[in-house]
C-alpha cells in the first residue's frame, strides 16, 4: 500500500512538474554533458540525477552517464562494459579482497596497473561512449566543447583512480571536441560512516589530500593510459596546472552542522543546477542579459588567493513550490473520508423495511417455512390407515389421546414424524441460510447503493439501541416461541377432551360409521393443528439460523468497516507524513484548505450527476461490495477519481504564490484584518529560501578569509515574487545575485554558491585527520602514489 501511495504521489508531482499542465518552460543545455560516476558508492546517485535532468532539461535525453566501478564481492555480475541507453557502465574485475588488508586502497591501484586488460577495456568503453555522444549532435547548440562532471564519494577507495580515469576520458573526448571542461564533485556522506567511521574517515582524508595536490598549480601527470586495439600504449600528459576547472565539496551536513531531511537529494539537485548554470543555452536575451549571468572565469578568479592557490567550492539549494506530493495525498485522504462519512450517514429505515432488505420480514420467512413442509394433502392418507377394531361405544368414553392410541397405536405419530418432521429437518439441514442471506444482502446492496457496510454493522450489532435488525429477529424468535408454546399447550389440552364431546357427525345405532366419522374428524383436527405447529417450529428454527448467520454477517462486515477505517487512518498518516517533509510554512493549512476544496468538488459532482455518483462503477464503486477483494482495488479506484476528477479541477491550476496565499488565509474569517498580504508572503518566502539554501559543507570558521558568494534564483523573471526577490535587501547585498529565467508558475529555486575555502577549513578533514594519522601510524597505506609526493598535512 505504501508503494502504491508513493507511486501515486510521485506520479502526480511528476506530471505537474512535466510542465505541460502548468505551461512551465524547460531549460536546455548548450554543450554536450557527460556525468562520470567513479566508485561503487556513487551508483545510488545516478538515477536521482537522471530524473532531475529529465524533469528540468528539454534535451536531457542526450545527456550521457558513465559509471566506472568494481565488483569485489565475488558475485556473478556482468563483466566489462555494459550499456543501457544513456547509461554506460564499466566494471573493473579486480582481485577480491578479504577486507583485512591494511593496504586495500593501494593494492587496488596496483592491481589496476598490473593487468593491461583493465586499461584496454576502459579505453574501449570510453571510446564507445564518445561515439555515442556524437549521435546527439542535433540536440546541442554547439559541439565545440564538452562538459565532463566527475562525481565520487570521498570515502570510496575506488577514487584512487580519479586522475587516470578523468584524464583518459578527457584525452579521448579531445579527439572529438575542441576543449573539455572538467569539474569534480566530491561528496561526503557522514551518515554512512557510523559503523566504520575510523577507516572511512581515513580514506576520505587520503582522497582530499590527493585532491589538494591535483588542484595545485604545480600538479602534472603523465602515464601510458591510451591503449590501441593492437595493445600499443600512448602517454596521456597533463601539464602543470590544476586538474579540474572547479572542485565542489558537498556534504550531507550543512554549514550549521545539521543533517538535512532530504539527505543526499539536495546534493543531487545542486549538481544538476550547477550543470545548468554553467552550461545553459540562453534562449531570451531580454532576460538573460538583464543581470547576473554566471561567469565561470570571474568566479574562479574570486576564489583564488593572491598566491594563486585555488579554493574549493560548495553550494546550498532550496526551493519553494506547490507541495504536489502532500497535496495529492491530502486530497486522496479527504476523498476517502468524504466517502466514508457518506456511507456512515446513510438511511435509518423502519424495522420492517430493514428486515425486508435481508428478506427476513415475517411474510417472507413464513412463506419460506411453508415451502419447506411437504404438501398437507398427504395427511389424508392417515384417514385410510389401518385401525384397530374398537367400537364407538368404547371410544366415546375415552379422551382423544386414548382414542388415538386405541385406534392407531403409534402409527399416526410415526407417519407424521417420518413424512413431515424428518423431511423438514432434512430440508433445514440442506438449506444454506448463509448463501440465502448473502444473496438477499448482495441484491439489496446493488439495488440500494446508499446502504453500506456501516449500516449493516449497525443493524446487526449486539449493542443496545443499535442492532435493530438483530433485535427484530430476536423479538420474532421470542414471539414465535411464545406462540408455539401456547399452541402446543392448546393441543395438549385438546388431547384431554372426550371423544363424545367432539362435534363430528354421530348416527344412532351406526357404530362403524361413527368410528369412521371420528377418524376423519380426528385426522383433520389434530394433524392439521400438528401441521400448523410444525410450520411454526420451522419458522422459529429458520429465525434461529438467521440469528446465527446475522452474527456472522456482523463480524464479516465489521471487518470490512474496520478495513475502510484503517484505510482512512493510513491515508491520513501518509498525508501528514508527507506534509511533515515540506517546510512548516509551505505545508501550512494543507489539511484544512484541501479538505474544503475536496468537499466542494465532491458536492459539485454530486449535484451534476446524482447523489450516489461516487459509488457507481466508473468512480469508486460500491465499497460494501468490492471490500471483499481487498484494499488495493478500492485504493486504485480512489486514486483514479482523484487524478481524473479532482486534481484536474480549477482550484489546482494556479501559481504557487496564489495557492500558498489562499492556503495561508483559509482559516481566517472574512472580516479579520490579520489576513496575510501578498508582500508579507513574499518576505516569508524570501527568508525561507535564504535560510534553507545554507551551504552543504561544514567549515571551521563560517567567515573564513577567502569566502566568496554568488546566489541565483531559478524562476520566472516576470513573476511577482522574483521581481520582489531581485530588489529585496538590495542596499545591504554583499554578494552577486543572478536570475536564471525559466517561464514557470510551479515555484522558485535558489542556488547559493560559496567558494574560497581550503582543505584545512573543512571540519570533515580536521576531524578525520586524527583517524588518518592513527591508521597510517599503525601500518595502513591509503595512497597509490608515494606519500612524499603529497602536500604536507595542514
Amino acid at each position: 500500500m505504501r508503494e502504491i501511495l508513493r507511486q501515486y504521489a510521485a506520479g502526480y508531482a511528476k506530471s505537474e512538474e512535466q510542465l505541460t499542465l502548468m505551461e512551465d518552460d524547460q531549460s536546455s543545455i548548450h554543450y554536450p554533458e557527460v556525468y562520470l560516476f567513479i566508485g561503487d558508492k556513487t551508483a545510488s546517485a545516478i538515477e536521482p540525477i537522471m530524473e532531475i535532468h529529465d524533469r528540468k532539461w528539454d534535451n536531457s535525453a542526450s545527456v550521457v552517464y558513465f559509471h566506472v566501478g568494481t565488483d569485489r564481492s565475488g558475485n556473478r555480475e556482468p563483466k566489462g562494459s555494459e550499456s543501457s541507453g544513456r547509461l554506460h557502465r564499466y566494471h573493473l574485475q579486480l582481485p577480491a579482497s578479504d577486507g583485512s588488508s591494511k593496504s586495500a586502497r593501494k593494492e587496488l591501484y596496483q592491481d589496476f596497473y598490473r593487468d593491461p586488460h583493465h586499461l584496454a577495456g576502459l579505453n574501449k568503453a570510453i571510446r564507445k561512449l564518445s561515439h555515442h555522444i556524437s549521435d546527439y549532435g542535433r540536440s546541442y547548440s554547439s559541439f565545440d566543447r564538452i562538459h565532463l562532471s566527475v562525481i565520487t564519494r570521498v570515502d570510496d577507495p575506488f577514487n584512487v583512480f580519479i586522475p587516470e580515469i578523468s584524464l583518459l576520458a578527457a584525452s579521448i573526448f579531445q579527439q572529438s571536441f575542441k576543449s573539455v571542461q572538467m569539474d569534480m564533485y566530491a561528496l561526503i556522506n557522514e551518515r554512512d560512516q557510523i559503523d566504520s567511521y575510523g577507516y572511512a574517515s581515513s580514506v576520505g582524508v587520503a582522497f582530499l589530500r590527493e585532491l589538494e595536490l591535483m588542484q595545485s598549480r604545480e600538479y602534472s601527470f603523465s602515464a601510458p593510459l591510451q591503449v590501441t586495439e593492437d595493445g600499443l600504449t600512448i602517454p596521456v600528459v597533463h601539464p602543470a596546472s590544476p586538474l579540474f576547472d572547479l572542485v565542489y565539496v558537498l556534504s550531507d551536513k550543512n554549514e550549521r552542522g545539521i543533517s538535512g531531511y532530504a539527505g543526499m537529494q539536495d546534493i543531487y539537485d545542486i549538481i544538476c543546477h550547477l550543470g545548468l548554470l554553467k552550461n545553459r543555452k540562453q534562449k531570451d536575451e531580454t532576460y538573460d542579459g538583464v543581470r547576473g549571468i554566471y561567469n565561470n572565469t570571474s568566479f574562479k578568479s574570486n576564489i583564488m588567493t593572491e598566491s594563486g592557490r585555488q579554493g574549493f567550492v560548495s553550494a546550498g539549494f532550496a526551493r519553494v513550490k506547490r507541495p504536489n506530493e502532500p497535496i495529492a495525498l491530502t486530497v486522496l485522504y479527504h476523498l476517502c473520508r468524504g466517502l466514508l462519512l457518506r456511507m456512515k450517514g446513510g438511511p435509518e429505515p423502519e424495522v420492517h423495511e430493514c428486515l425486508t432488505y435481508f428478506g427476513l420480514n415475517p411474510e417472507a420467512v413464513s412463506a419460506r417455512a411453508d415451502r419447506m413442509l411437504p404438501n398437507p394433502e398427504h395427511l389424508d392418507g392417515l384417514k385410510g390407515m389401518m385401525s384397530h377394531p374398537v367400537s364407538y361405544a368404547g371410544l366415546k368414553r375415552m379422551n382423544i389421546r386414548e382414542a388415538e392410541e386405541a385406534l392407531f397405536g403409534d402409527g399416526c405419530r410415526q407417519f407424521f414424524h417420518s413424512n413431515y418432521e424428518l423431511e423438514v429437518q432434512k430440508r433445514l439441514r440442506d438449506m444454506s441460510t448463509s448463501e440465502e442471506l448473502h444473496r438477499a444482502l448482495r441484491r439489496t446492496l446493488v439495488d440500494h447503493p446508499q446502504i453500506g457496510c456501516y449500516q449493516i454493522v449497525k443493524w446487526t450489532s449486539d449493542k443496545a439501541g443499535e442492532g435493530i435488525l438483530l433485535e427484530a429477529v430476536r423479538s420474532r424468535i421470542r414471539d414465535l416461541g411464545s406462540l408455539l408454546k401456547s399452541e402446543q399447550d392448546g393441543l395438549n389440552r385438546y388431547y384431554e377432551e372426550s371423544v363424545e364431546s367432539q362435534p363430528f357427525k354421530k348416527l344412532p345405532f351406526r357404530d362403524k360409521q361413527n368410528v369412521r366419522h371420528f377418524i376423519r374428524y380426528f385426522v383433520g383436527e389434530v394433524y392439521r393443528r400438528k401441521y400448523e405447529l410444525l410450520q411454526l417450529e420451522t419458522e422459529l428454527e429458520l429465525y434461529r439460523l438467521y440469528e446465527t448467520e446475522l452474527e456472522r454477517i456482523y463480524r464479516q462486515y465489521k471487518q470490512q468497516a474496520n478495513m475502510l477505517d484503517q484505510l482512512e487512518a493510513e491515508l491520513l498518516e501518509a498525508a501528514k507524513s508527507s506534509i511533515r517533509t515540506a517546510d512548516d510554512y509551505i505545508g501550512q493549512n494543507l489539511m484544512e484548505y484541501y479538505g474544503l476544496i475536496t468537499e466542494e468538488l465532491m458536492l459539485e459532482l454530486e449535484s451534476k450527476r446524482g447523489q450516489g455518483v461516487f459509488f457507481e462503477e466508473r468512480y469508486v464503486g460500491n465499497l460494501s461490495i468490492v471490500t471483499h477483494e481487498g484494499i488495493e482495488p478500492i485504493l486504485s479506484n480512489m486514486i483514479r477519481v482523484c487524478l481524473r476528477d479532482l486534481l484536474t479541477a480549477e482550484p489546482f491550476v494556479q501559481t504557487f504564490e496564489e495557492e500558498l496565499l489562499r492556503r495561508a488565509n483559509v482559516t481566517i474569517d472574512y472580516n479579520n484584518k490579520q489576513v496575510l498580504a501578498k508582500e508579507d508572503l513574499f518576505k516569508v518566502l524570501y527568508r525561507m529560501l535564504e535560510e534553507n539554501s545554507v551551504t552543504l559543507v561544514r567549515l571551521l570558521d563560517y567567515t573564513q578569509e577567502h569566502r566568496y558568494e554568488e546566489k541565483y534564483f531559478f524562476g520566472d523573471a516576470d513573476s511577482e515574487f522574483v521581481r520582489y526577490a531581485i530588489h529585496a535587501d538590495e542596499a545591504l547585498r554583499v554578494y552577486k545575485l543572478g536570475i536564471v529565467h525559466e517561464k514557470r508558475s510551479s515555484g522558485v529555486e535558489k542556488l547559493n554558491l560559496m567558494g574560497g575555502f581550503h582543505l584545512e577549513d573543512l571540519m570533515y578533514y580536521r576531524n578525520g585527520r586524527t583517524y588518518y594519522e592513527t591508521y597510517t601510524a599503525n601500518g595502513y597505506e591509503f595512497h597509490g602514489m608515494e606519500p612524499a609526493q603529497l602536500p604536507e598535512l595542514r
